[in-house]
């Protein structure tokens, strides 16, 4: 199972009881002084029986009408009451406070870690089911955070204290009540073993669901070009199906063993408490108990199955949380990739490549015995056929890839490329891809891409890209919207703007991943005489599938199965009978001919 899919290890309560406190640590004192105002509320709560059972006994049952002290007593229970109830809106507030910012740490930090996790994990992730990590679930540790820390807590608490006042008023019958414990765990124990299952598969088809719709989205045109769309649907309809039976087994669960379970321990508790009252009343040991200590535990058994309550109903919500928590936290626990702080600087752009090896599985080589020597401001044309190593070599160059040990060695000016400077690297080093990445944003802002750069800065990438002109055609200039995936440009002017992004950071290495297969001739052109201008000044790798775009690099390297099989100038590369890439250009040519 890939990455994308891996379920949470370990105990999923205790993973997501580890994500939440770490999150909540900034407000630790706050969960305290709410804590605090919970325990104060509760015996409040218990209070209010208490003044009932005082008023039957001293002065219903008597018949001794004081009507100051039956008011005083009356007044009193509403009072405590009403506290009550404000003391727990407000601690609502302040909990629900604390669960929002913390479920906001959450997503941050989840956000800034997929930022951050290495380009390997991206190789089999799904986006469709990373981005529900990052939204659905972490809205669903929300939902977690409301209920440990207000109705979880605020009920434990006033069951607590309720049973700590029905001890002192008779601690036998509230052994009795005190039972209404075990059986509600039982029912709860009972629950989860028959639900999590559900409920874990449940998340990830709704992730999968996300992963499909992202999917077809974003491939739409091709779905209705092939007329895959009813195919498509049929498979989309199956996962949902699927989703749908989960969820019945779930909602199976909560309705034989949630409210109607708790419903019936609730009568079966009056039964049995009425029942030892009267058989006490009808000459047992303790047949002066008071009618006031009946009336106090009917009441208390209301308040006690409350909470009891409240805590099974959130359990179904519960579950499904604590699922999400802990695959948020799995997704916490992949490993970040390094980012070295360190003294070496990219000083000249020398690439030096020494015996080089790689692979991204053991014992399934991708490059082999890569030696190759790049002078600073060189141009170098990578080509190769489909599954050469072309990318793979441009991906250790970007450091997206640990280079093994007894692998060979990758230098830039010498030093290990691994040891250079995360922050001084990426500085020095720009990418122009195959598929331009745009904003849904200003030509300014996909430009700077967050960097703080001047607008003299821009301006002048701009036009060392050759995208100068076009940017002056659009209405408002660099401050013109691109829309999605700059969806407003040609696919031309995408790329352009993208190598105004690579320069625009002044970089000493510029590395461009097939960036004219998919632009027209007369963008091409313009390319080729941005580099041109650019040659000499910095050092230039680019992987060409147009073979006529590197024509004027100093050399070319032809990898083939892994192998350096050729490395020169064009024109020495095409006398070579039988030669590789001149069998590459031949069949480019035979190709525009036809």
């Amino acid at each position: 199972m890939d990455d994308a899919h891996k379920k949470p290890q370990g105990v999923p309560v205790k993973r997501a009881a580890a994500l939440l406190w770490r999150a909540v640590q900034p407000d630790v004192a706050t969960v305290r002084v709410g804590l605090f105002w919970l325990v104060l509320a509760a015996g409040l709560d218990a209070l209010g029986p208490v003044m009932g059972k005082a008023f039957i006994d001293r002065y219903l049952l008597p018949h001794n009408p004081q009507v100051g002290a039956m008011l005083g007593l009356l007044a009193g229970a509403l009072i405590a009451g009403c506290t009550a109830s404000l003391l727990r809106y407000h601690q609502l507030c302040r909990l629900a406070s604390v669960a929002m910012q913390s479920v906001r740490r959450i997503r941050e930090s989840v956000y800034g870690h997929v930022l951050r996790l290495p380009m390997s994990f991206f190789d089999s992730a799904i986006t469709g089911q990373l981005v529900s990590r990052v939204t659905n679930d972490t809205e669903a540790v929300k939902q977690l955070y409301v209920q440990v820390l207000f109705v979880m807590l605020d009920s434990l608490i006033m069951l607590t204290t309720l049973l700590v006042t029905m001890t002192f008023l008779d601690w036998r019958l509230m052994l009795i009540v005190a039972a209404l414990v075990p059986a509600v765990f039982g029912i709860v124990f009972l629950y989860q073993r028959l639900s999590a299952p559900a409920v874990g598969r449940t998340r990830e088809l709704r992730s999968t669901l996300n992963a499909q719709t992202a999917e077809s989205i974003a491939g739409m045109a091709v779905l209705q070009a092939t007329g895959a769309a009813a195919t498509y649907g049929k498979r989309y309809a199956s996962v949902n199906e699927a989703h749908y039976a989960s969820r019945q087994v779930e909602l199976r669960a909560n309705a034989w063993l949630l409210r109607p379970a708790l419903d019936l321990l609730n009568v079966a508790m009056l039964a049995v408490v009425i029942a030892v009252f009267g058989m006490r009343e009808s000459g047992g040991q303790l047949s002066a108990v008071e009618v006031g200590v009946l009336y106090a535990f009917v009441s208390y058994i209301g308040r006690v199955v409350e909470p009891l309550i409240q805590l099974t109903m959130q359990f179904s919500q519960l579950q499904q949380a604590v699922v999400a928590a802990a695959r948020v936290n799995t997704l916490l626990d992949e490993a970040e990739a390094p980012r070295p702080q360190a003294k070496g600087r990219v000083m000249a752009g020398a690439v030096t490549l020494q015996n080089l090896n790689f692979a991204y599985k053991n014992g399934v080589p991708v490059l082999r015995d890569v030696n190759l020597d790049v002078k600073p401001g060189e141009f170098l044309g990578i080509v190769g056929p489909t599954g050469s190593g072309k990318t793979s070599l441009l991906s250790l160059l970007l450091r997206f890839y640990p280079i093994a040990e007894n692998s060979g060695q990758l230098l830039v000016d010498g030093q290990p490329i691994a040891e250079l400077d995360e922050a001084a690297f990426r500085d020095a080093v720009g990418l122009v891809p195959q598929e331009p990445f745009l904003l849904a944003a200003s030509v300014r802002e996909n430009i700077a891409m967050g960097r703080d750069l001047s607008e003299a800065q821009i301006h002048t990438a701009a036009e060392s890209a050759g995208a100068a002109g076009f940017i002056g055609r659009l209405e408002n200039g660099y401050d013109t919207p691109l829309g999605e995936g700059g969806a407003r440009l040609a696919v031309g002017e995408k790329q352009l703007l993208a190598i105004a992004r690579a320069l625009a950071g002044q970089p000493k290495i510029l590395l461009l991943d097939e960036a004219t297969s998919h632009i027209d001739t007369g963008t091409e052109q313009v390319v080729q005489q941005a580099l041109a201008k650019l040659h000499g000044k910095l050092t230039i790798i680019s992987i060409a599938h147009r073979l006529s775009t590197i024509r004027d690099a100093d050399r070319i390297l032809v990898l083939s199965h892994g192998h350096v099989a050729e490395l020169g100038p064009h024109d020495a590369l095409m006398q070579i009978e039988g030669g590789l890439y001149r069998r590459l250009v031949e069949l480019q040519q035979l190709a525009s001919e036809t």
